[in-house]
């Protein structure tokens, strides 16, 4: 697979300060990749200088092949690049249990590595996804992302400190870079 996307080396500030520090990724052509993190890791700010809507002051980005440095947001949407807003991705009128029985995949994510990792869903198990509190649908939205994604990139203090294939996503890794 050819690389679709291509962010190398990038560093962005808001105005005095740093915020991004030598992020890289690859995405190949047909891949999801997760971009993951605890808040202000640079999630946001990775995906604005991507989408052109922030200015980097170091490295690169390429789309399809085209480099998007002096690119306008506008013209980088023409490009075929988009954006979908962050938000809790759950069926909301489904169960816990149900909705981690739709996200069932094989691997190491099966039912019972979850509710180890977040032992508070197993206690919700019969609860509308609907009625959880804002980080426990947090929670149950990770194990739905875990089960489209192929690779997955954590990013710590604006800079990319993991990556590698949702299978490799364990506890631990989990644990230590994502605060769950």
């Amino acid at each position: 697979m050819s690389a679709l996307l291509e962010v190398a080396g990038v560093a962005a500030f808001y105005g005095p300060v740093q915020a991004l520090f030598g992020v890289s990724l690859v995405v190949a052509e047909g891949e999801v990749v997760a971009l993951m993190g605890r808040n202000g890791m640079g999630k946001t700010t990775t995906m604005r200088c991507i989408m052109r809507l922030m200015p980097l002051r170091e490295g690169a980005i390429r789309f399809a092949g085209a480099d998007l440095m002096r690119v306008p947001a506008h013209r980088a949407a023409r490009l075929g690049l988009g954006l979908v807003p962050e938000g809790r991705r759950c069926f909301a009128p489904l169960t816990v249990e149900e909705n981690l029985t739709a996200a069932a995949r094989s691997g190491p994510w099966d039912m019972g590595a979850v509710t180890r990792l977040f032992p508070r869903l197993a206690e919700r198990r019969v609860q509308t996804a609907r009625t959880l509190s804002g980080g426990e649908q947090q929670m149950l939205a990770m194990r739905e992302l875990s089960a489209v994604a192929d690779r997955a990139v954590i990013l710590e203090r604006g800079t990319d400190v993991w990556q590698g294939p949702v299978a490799g996503l364990t506890p631990e890794v989990a644990s230590r870079w994502l605060g769950v």
